[in-house]
This record gives structure tokens, C-alpha cells and sequence, in this order.
């Protein structure tokens, strides 16, 4: 058993470790502290790409001892970068067929092939077919939708040319990324080209694969992820602030409880729609059960959360503790941070484990297909059988009492009208804010949990260090949960958590100091946001310019690695928690943490200690408030008539 003081901070995850404990469960927080890391494959210094290896290369401490090569000649710089990109590729590769699957949706959707979903929101339609060059006059929206769900396809197989989306951020950044030969081509390409890269004997030069990984990352954070984004965003509504709930004690024990976990949020959507059907809730009262209670689980529940402000059960790491409860009739996974051990632990109790995406099987669990055309009649049969499974609890149901008040669902579009209004919507008052003082600068705190470092905890300590000096955060993801949890997604945080120039402008426009922009794949909301600051005007004119940093405090998996290189490549100082892939190698990991410093004018940099991470970005704010020359609060003049006259004529 893994001491449960020391794996989280939320204590409703405590409640459930101990009850695991006391139920013979195993859960990822036993297997951590179980299974040691490797500490070479840990530090990017371990090839296995061909079967002469795995081949260890650690460098030498000492002077004067022979730097190891692979068995195929290959550098300690070499294979550490290998890996690095390798990491890049594979996460820009989940983000882009998560795109894929939603650009397909909504071309079926616009060609009326399916039923249960529509367009809901023409404005954003409108805007992404101006981004793409669609004619729109007099056009009927259906042909307008069709010719933008055909470009947003094509995107992902442009063998030549630029993507569509990079011509939104800012013109001196576009100019950066032709200049380093980093803009990138069509998602598809720039991954197959990047594993190619990667591969025994082809690209041999670090500083050569990390270019190209940065290209590929770019492709994700300009090309997938805001494609998957976007057209989310049309077809199931742009979120708009929504008052719910988070944590474990979501779940209902009187209730039939059903859990959607993973990233698509096309099959959540009718999840929704089927937990409203008055049959089924009727349903579940025949079976002995007061009605239907659907909670989300990972990034699925921020997906739902923003636009129907389900509630929110949990986090990565709190995906096995949901079942541990003994309430949760049905799990459906579909793609992404689904442990493998969720079929061991549904063993262990009543829990149907129900996986609905061909990508993705699991030994030991039900699979029902979820189909664009038939999408509400598979939720519906999926609510079916978790009724039907109500009355074979076996276990003692014991649900925490934790829920958190939250306040969601601030896109790039609702920040923008929170700001300014309906007729006068801007990023003026950000802006002027920023350059005034009051807010210090923006941070981006984003990412996954991880076992190997306290759950939540690191999060929290960040974001708490941050606010509390004037950095308002923008989050997504399994961090945006571990904000909710601790309350800091209500406007009452402000007063209670930030420091006295953002709590001003939070309770001026009614805002909480950490603001939740979605899923994992909505980090292309923050990139929007960026551009918008910069565009504003005041601030400078690149992304780079911006007193802004990025990140990952607990960060775990490869889309977390391609995340913040697509943030770097935009030009954002992005610091990463618990670990870093290439420590095992001095040159890659200088190249990483400043020599694209000078190519993109953004940079990595790693900090295991998350008060001392936010204290690095601060001192990065700072420096480029200097740099913009607004470091220093200015003298307030009161201006006589004789000086206001002297302006007028001026």
C-alpha cells in the first residue's frame, strides 16, 4: 500500500486510496511506488529503435573517459533527441486523429448524412471560413459548411505549402517560422516525415531532428488541435461561463452513475442527450434507482463540463478511484489516458467498463461502437445496460462528500466579450491592465497528473504562487481540475487567492483569477488568446514579446511534450515539473533550454520544485515587462486646464 499521505492533496482521493487498501484494490498509486523508473530511459539516454540495441549511452561524468555510441555509431546526442522528437510525434499524432474524427463528423454533418448532431454555432463557422479563404456572400450555410469540412480534411495530407491556421498568429512570427523552415506542411506529413527522420540511420544531427520536431509540433498546436477545437466548437456550441460542480463526491449513491472518460467529446455529447431522455430516466427508477446522474472523467469531462456544465468526478489519477466508490454502474473510455487497470479494478466491483472507439480496446472489457449515424441509439444502449447493472452492486458504496463550486467554459471568443461587451468586445482592458500593473503578466499552467510527484499538489502550489502575484492563468486539462477542486475557478477566489492588482480586475469584471479554457486540446484556445493580446496592440508584436510563460507541472504523457514544444515554437518560455527527457545529455538539453531561445524566442526549462518553477516565470514576466519598458509604474500627473489645453492644441 502506498503511503496515502503522500501520493495527493485532494482528500477525497485519500478516502479512496484507503479504501482500496481495505478492499485488496490495487491502484496507480501502488504500481509507482512499486515499479522504479529507469533512470537511463528516464534521462533520454537508452535506444531500442533496432534490435542490435537497446543501446545505453550515458555520458561519462567524469573527464578523460570515452563518450559512449550506439552500436550503430549513433551520439549520446543523437538518440536523445531520437527520443525527444519520437515523443512529438506520437503526441501531435493523438491530437491530429482526434481532429481527424471530428473533421469527418462535421462533414457529415454538413452534407446532412447524420441526424443527431448539427451545426449550433454559424458565427465561428463563418470566422474559420474567412481563416480559410471560403467564399461566403450570398452562399447557403450548408454549402459553406461542406467546402470548409472538405479544407479542414484536406489539411491533414498537404504535402506542400503552409496550413491554413498558422496565417492567424501574428505576421512576425509567421515570418520566424519561414525563416527557420519550421512552417509546417499538413499534420499527417510532418508526423510520418518526423518517425521517418527518427529512424536507424537517417537524420543524424540533434540539432536537425529538434527543428523538425518543432515543425511537427507546430503542426498540432496551429493545425490539429485548433482544427479539433474549432469545429468542436460549431458544431456543439462555443462555451460560455457555466456554474458546476467537481470532484468525487459528483457521484450519486442513489443513483444509476454513469462516467465518460477520454478526450472526443462526440460521443459525451450524446451521452448527454440520452441521460435527459425521460424514458430512460423512468427506466431507471424501475430498476429501483431515483434516476440517471452522469459525471465526466479526464478531459471527456472538460469537454462537457464547458458546454452543459455536467459535473466533473475527477482527474487522470482519479479514474480507477470513481470506480473504488462502489456507485459507478458504467465507464466509457474512448481514446487517450485510459489505464489498462480499469479492468482489474471494475473486476473488483460492479463497474461495466465499456470502450466505444476501433482505435482502442481492452482486454477484458465490453466494446460498443460509437458511429457518427447512429450515435444517440449507442448512448442510449450503453445507459441501457448501466441501469440494468444498478441492482448488482456488490460492495459497500462509499462516495466522498468533496464537490467544489466551479465557474467554466472562458473561451478566446468569452474572454473577449467578458472584457469588452456584446459592441465593444477586445483584449483593450487585458491589455491596458498589464501595462498599467495591475496584472503582472499571463501564465499558461496546463498538463496531465503524474504518480511520480503528489497529485494536484504541484498544480496548485504553482498556480497559488502565481495569482498571488498579480499572473492571471489561463488552464485546461487535468490541471484545470486540480484548480477546481481547490476552489480557485470561482470569481470569490480572487480575493481570497490573488494579489490585490488582479483581484481588482477580477472582481471589476467578475472573473476568477484562473480561467478554464477547456480539454487538453484546447490549448489552441490559449494561443488565440496570445494572438489577441498582441494584436491589441501595446504589448509588442509577436507572441515572444508577450510577459506570458507556459507550464506542466505534473506532466506525463508524450501529447504533453508536443504541447509545450508547439508553445515554444510560438515563442513561449515554457517550464515542465517531475521530470525531463533529456537530462541524460548536456548538448541536446542546452539546445532545448537555449539555443531555441535564439531560433524561436521561446525556450524550455525544467524546475522539479513548482514554487520555484513560478517563481522562474515570474522573473521571466518581469524581464519582458522591462523589456517592453512598463516594468516601472508611472508618476500620475494631474493635468490643470493651462496642460489640457496645451494637449488640445498638440
Amino acid at each position: 500500500m502506498a503511503e496515502k499521505e503522500t501520493k495527493s492533496v485532494d482528500q477525497a482521493s485519500v478516502e479512496m486510496i484507503e479504501k482500496a487498501a481495505a478492499d485488496g484494490v490495487t491502484t496507480v498509486f501502488d504500481r509507482a511506488a512499486k515499479m522504479k523508473p529507469c533512470p537511463i530511459g528516464a534521462e533520454g539516454s537508452c535506444c531500442k529503435h533496432c534490435s542490435m540495441g537497446p543501446c545505453r549511452v550515458q555520458v561519462p561524468k567524469k573527464e578523460g573517459v570515452p563518450r559512449p555510441v550506439g552500436v550503430c555509431g549513433a551520439t549520446a546526442e543523437t538518440i536523445s533527441a531520437r527520443n525527444f522528437a519520437r515523443m512529438v510525434a506520437a503526441g501531435a499524432a493523438s491530437h491530429g486523429d482526434h481532429a481527424r474524427s471530428v473533421a469527418e463528423l462535421f462533414l457529415a454533418t454538413a452534407k446532412g448524412e447524420v441526424s443527431d448532431f448539427e451545426i449550433r454555432d454559424e458565427q465561428k463557422l463563418y470566422q474559420i471560413a474567412m481563416d480559410f479563404g471560403v467564399e461566403i456572400g450570398n452562399r447557403d450555410l450548408k454549402d459553406i459548411a461542406i467546402e470548409v469540412g472538405e479544407m479542414a480534411l484536406a489539411e491533414f495530407g498537404r504535402q506542400e505549402g503552409e496550413i491554413l491556421f498558422a496565417k492567424r498568429a501574428p505576421l512576425k512570427r509567421q515570418e520566424l517560422w519561414r525563416e527557420t523552415g519550421t512552417m509546417p506542411r499538413g499534420i499527417d506529413r510532418e508526423v510520418v516525415e518526423l518517425m521517418h527522420r527518427t529512424h536507424m540511420g537517417v537524420d543524424q544531427d540533434y540539432q536537425s531532428l529538434l527543428n523538425a520536431a518543432a515543425r511537427c509540433a507546430l503542426s498540432d498546436g496551429w493545425g490539429g488541435s485548433m482544427i479539433s477545437t474549432e469545429l468542436q466548437d460549431v458544431l456543439f456550441g462555443d462555451p460560455v461561463p457555466v456554474a458546476s460542480q467537481i470532484n468525487l463526491g459528483a457521484l450519486k449513491e442513489d443513483h444509476v452513475n454513469v462516467v465518460v472518460h477520454g478526450h472526443e467529446p462526440l460521443l459525451p455529447e450524446m451521452m448527454v442527450l440520452a441521460s435527459q431522455d425521460p424514458e430512460l430516466q423512468k427506466y431507471a427508477q424501475s430498476k429501483g434507482a431515483k434516476g440517471l446522474n452522469l459525471a465526466g472523467m479526464c478531459c471527456s469531462a472538460n469537454e462537457i463540463l464547458m458546454r452543459h456544465g455536467i459535473p466533473v468526478a475527477g482527474n487522470f489519477l482519479q479514474q480507477e478511484l470513481a470506480i473504488i466508490t462502489g456507485a459507478v454502474e458504467a465507464m466509457t473510455v474512448d481514446v487517450q489516458c485510459e489505464m489498462q487497470s480499469l479492468v482489474d479494478v471494475a473486476k473488483c466491483y460492479h463497474t461495466k467498463l465499456i470502450t466505444t472507439d476501433p482505435r482502442a480496446h481492452i482486454e477484458g472489457a465490453t466494446h460498443i461502437e460509437f458511429s457518427h449515424d447512429d450515435g444517440l441509439n449507442v448512448a442510449k444502449r450503453i445507459i441501457r445496460e448501466a441501469i440494468d447493472n444498478f441492482s448488482n452492486r456488490k460492495a459497500e458504496v462509499q462516495i466522498p462528500s468533496q464537490t467544489v463550486d466551479t465557474v467554466v467554459g472562458f473561451s478566446h471568443e468569452t474572454i473577449n466579450y467578458l472584457l469588452g461587451g456584446l459592441y465593444r468586445a477586445s483584449y483593450r482592458p487585458l491589455n491596458d491592465n498589464i501595462i498599467n500593473g495591475r496584472i503582472r503578466g499571463i501564465a499558461g499552467v496546463v498538463g496531465c497528473n503524474n504518480a511520480r510527484t503528489v497529485h494536484d499538489d504541484d498544480h496548485l502550489k504553482m498556480i497559488l504562487e502565481l495569482v498571488g502575484n498579480d499572473v492571471i492563468v489561463l488552464t485546461t486539462g487535468c490541471s484545470a481540475m486540480a484548480a477546481g477542486k481547490y476552489g480557485l475557478l470561482t470569481p470569490e477566489a480572487a480575493h481570497k487567492h490573488a494579489g490585490k492588482g488582479l483581484a481588482s480586475v477580477c472582481e471589476a469584471v467578475g472573473i476568477p483569477p484562473v480561467l478554464h479554457m477547456g480539454a487538453c486540446v484546447d490549448n489552441s484556445r490559449i494561443l488565440m488568446a496570445a494572438t489577441a493580446v498582441v494584436k491589441d496592440g501595446g504589448l509588442g508584436d509577436d507572441i515572444s514579446d508577450l510577459p506570458a510563460a507556459g507550464a506542466a507541472p505534473e506532466w506525463m504523457s508524450e501529447k504533453a511534450i508536443t504541447i509545450g514544444q508547439y508553445f515554444v515554437s510560438s515563442g513561449v518560455y515554457t517550464v515542465f515539473g517531475v521530470t525531463w527527457p533529456t537530462l541524460g545529455n548536456e548538448e541536446v538539453t542546452k539546445h532545448l533550454f537555449e539555443g531555441f531561445e535564439e531560433i524561436f524566442k521561446g525556450k524550455w526549462d525544467f524546475e522539479a520544485d513548482p514554487v520555484k518553477a513560478a517563481g522562474k516565470m515570474i522573473e521571466h514576466i518581469d524581464s519582458k515587462r522591462k523589456a517592453l519598458g512598463i516594468d516601472k509604474k508611472r508618476e500620475r500627473v494631474l493635468y490643470d486646464m493651462a496642460k489640457r489645453r496645451e494637449l488640445e492644441a498638440a
